[in-house]
């Protein structure tokens, strides 16, 4: 590895590794699995490990049609798959998975050109299959992020397939380059491509609680805060992170709850006070239906098979 302070510097920890590169920090937990922490221009952007994520909050028409009932074991899934294998290639090289004692070969002083990191989570379900999630930070500090899910005959049909930020405050907005309003892969017919600004975090306030807020057809969005939970961070202006994308555009959700908080909820009142930000990046969403007042299946065209690959990808750019 270069010695060169205008690379990455990559600190071999016992249980993590570390990537500094030019105003950014990223610390990849092995006992976590995954990154436990995302700073740029010196903001923490991770409250939680970003996880795969596999669940949307029931539907009305997912209520009428049963699709929650037959799909309820991504809901386990989204709650409880878990790391089991970590590789870690480093410009080019394979390093496996190195732990003590054998990151005492390495100095406080490596650095390189490119990281990669991956993190292979096995699911809950029956048959279990394995999702994994590939970090690569380059040098100028920006971070690539692949999501591949392995395929595996006899697993019920995906309500979404994407990975899950969990912010340390709520977000005073956003700001997204895509289709206007909330669209699914059913309902984008009336939306109009632009750029487009929301003010907060809204939720659509049905009397149940569910599934809302997506976007789909997304080329980037800039997610805005204003406070940290650092104490000794007196500076209170805003501070913004961008996802944006890579080979496709991809789908999000930008709200101030999980979809199990959202489950959980037999009414709006019910809800918790917001207090975090949840960044969900999608590669695959299924569709919303609701053709007969909500009780008709969702047109073939917008399921989604667990019995196949899928993967997507995108970038993280402070």
């Amino acid at each position: 590895m270069a010695n060169t302070t205008t690379n990455l510097r990559v600190i071999f920890g016992d249980g993590t590794l570390g990537v500094a590169g030019p105003a950014c920090h990223y610390i990849f937990s092995y006992e976590r699995g995954g990154l436990e922490s995302l700073v740029q221009h010196g903001k923490e952007w991770l409250y939680r490990t970003p996880m795969p994520t596999f669940w949307r909050a029931t539907t009305d028409n997912d209520r009428g049609n049963g699709f929650s009932q037959d799909s309820a074991m991504w809901l386990g899934a989204d709650l409880f798959s878990h790391c089991v294998a970590v590789a870690i290639n480093v410009d080019d090289q394979d390093l496996g998975w190195p732990i003590a004692p054998e990151t005492n070969r390495f100095s406080n002083h490596e650095w390189a050109e490119k990281v990669q990191i991956a993190f292979t989570y096995q699911t809950t379900t029956v048959p279990k299959t394995n999702v994994t999630v590939t970090y690569q930070v380059f040098n100028d500090g920006h971070l690539g992020v692949t999501v591949h899910y392995d395929g595996q005959p006899g697993l019920p049909e995906l309500p979404a397939l994407g990975l899950r930020f969990i912010m340390p405050t709520p977000a005073v907005g956003f700001d997204y380059t895509g289709l206007s309003g909330e669209t699914y892969p059913d309902r984008m017919a009336g939306a109009v491509a632009g750029t487009y600004h929301v003010v907060g975090l809204p939720v659509t306030p049905y009397l149940r609680p569910q599934e809302n807020g997506m976007h789909m057809a997304t080329e980037a969005v800039t997610v805005t805060r204003h406070t940290t939970l650092n104490n000794t961070d007196v500076d209170a202006t805003d501070f913004s992170l961008s996802v944006v994308q890579t080979t496709a555009p991809f789908a999000f959700s930008c709200l101030p709850y999980t979809a199990e908080q959202l489950e959980a909820a037999d009414h709006i009142e019910e809800l918790p006070a917001v207090r975090r930000t949840v960044l969900g990046v999608y590669g695959a969403v299924r569709g919303v239906g609701g053709i007969d007042s909500w009780g008709a299946d969702v047109e073939p065209a917008y399921h989604i098979s667990a019995e196949v690959d899928h993967e997507f990808s995108f970038e993280i750019r402070g």
